[in-house]
């Protein structure tokens, strides 16, 4: 359920200025869209589990966030990983 550090470094390489710069907004977005992915397709099994649904609000709620601030302070930034992510706005 939770996204392995692999697939971290490959999210960082992919989105972040260089492979060390998981803070980046970008590199950030990319990695609460993985797990939320991954929460997303937890909870359809089991359907009952309240906490991930709250854990799977939490986390959106924090994404659309960054993504408000890069569209605000980037916005070619904002377009490119709405399509590379799939993000619909």
């Amino acid at each position: 359920m939770s996204v392995t550090k692999e697939r971290i470094e490959e999210l960082t390489k992919e989105f972040g200025k260089n492979e060390k710069n998981s803070g980046a907004t970008e590199t950030q977005i990319a990695i609460f869209t993985e797990r939320i992915r991954n929460i997303t397709s937890h909870l359809k099994q089991n359907k009952k589990d309240h906490s991930g649904r709250r854990g799977l609000v939490i986390l959106v709620s924090k994404r659309r966030r960054l993504l408000d601030y890069l569209r605000k302070n980037n916005v070619d930034g904002y377009k490119n990983i709405l399509e590379k992510l799939k993000i619909r706005k």
